[in-house]
């Protein structure tokens, strides 16, 4: 069990990195503009199923293994890396035409918003180091399971998730 301290540390150092500008930022901040805070909530939805992701990988030991494993570590910073290389590839040799909102976002779709919004955190290096560098640091083994811990404070990062991307998404919508 962690304690109130703990928690409220841990919750505030999560929003303020949730503020610090990032691709998921942007990518919310872009969706909600072009296409209405729907697509930008549908996105923050993504992402904070992509932190369920990590979150679940630090219960596991992954972390530890990453921690331990300099290669593994670098697969996951490269594949990061070459997702986020990829989306600019895709959006430098896309055949330019002029769409309407509404064309555009039945274009990519409520699902592909969602999809790319998990691919996007599971790839993003920022998230991937503040799992497996920051949040091990909140886990007393004095405390009890640290599986619970793990749980209990990846669900204070997404809700803080959900209020900062949340709160982007409607505000630029």
């Amino acid at each position: 069990m962690i304690t109130t301290e703990t928690a409220l540390t841990f919750a505030t150092a999560s929003f303020l990195i949730g503020l610090a500008p990032g691709p998921d930022n942007l990518f919310v901040l872009t969706q909600s503009a072009l296409h209405g805070c729907r697509a930008g909530l549908m996105v923050t939805c993504g992402l904070c199923t992509g932190l369920l992701v990590h979150t679940v990988a630090v219960a596991a030991g992954v972390a530890a293994v990453l921690n331990a494993s300099v290669i593994a570590f670098s697969i996951l910073k490269i594949a990061g890396a070459a997702y986020l290389l990829y989306l600019a590839w895709k959006s430098f040799t896309s055949v330019q035409k002029k769409l309407s909102a509404e064309e555009d976002r039945k274009e990519l779709g409520m699902a592909g918003l969602y999809r790319r919004g998990v691919i996007m955190n599971i790839t993003n290096p920022k998230v991937s180091i503040f799992f497996l560098a920051f949040l091990p640091q909140f886990i007393d083994p004095a405390g009890g399971s640290t599986v619970q811990q793990t749980f209990s404070l990846g669900a204070l990062f997404i809700a803080a998730t959900v209020i900062v991307f949340g709160g982007v998404a409607l505000l630029a919508g």
